[in-house]
């Protein structure tokens, strides 16, 4: 038993550290995880809408019926924001695809490197 605790404190001892220094890339991977989800959403609002939601009407369309979309039929419960705290923005049409879902990353500004970086459906 004892030999057991030993093994999993120096696991842990090697373990701990490296996922501790890294808090920073699981905020980047967590934001493509939220963009890969609502991309997924978008993609279904188009398949009842036949387009994607206009920038003015923002992802907000996906969890609140616009006006004039019949076909809506929700798809999200709720905007997600983004690890640091700020919401994912939307662009119809994109600047890098069709549509465009980006979170500006740490700084919260356009631009940046390391992880300040924009993280967009692009990544995916």
């Amino acid at each position: 038993m004892l030999v057991v605790m030993v093994i999993i404190g120096v696991l842990a001892a090697l373990i701990v550290p490296r996922v501790l220094d890294r808090p920073e890339q699981a905020r980047r991977v967590a934001a493509r995880q939220d963009i890969a989800g609502i991309m997924q959403a978008l993609k279904l609002y188009r398949l009842d809408n036949g387009r994607y939601p206009a920038t003015a009407q923002g992802l907000r369309a996906l969890a609140e019926k616009p006006d004039g979309v019949p076909g809506w039929r929700g798809y999200l419960d709720k905007l997600p924001i983004d690890p640091w705290g700020h919401p994912y923005q939307y662009l119809n049409p994109g600047a890098k695809g069709e549509v465009d879902v980006f979170s500006f990353g740490a700084d919260n500004k356009p631009g940046g490197e390391g992880n300040d970086a924009d993280i967009g459906s692009w990544d995916l």
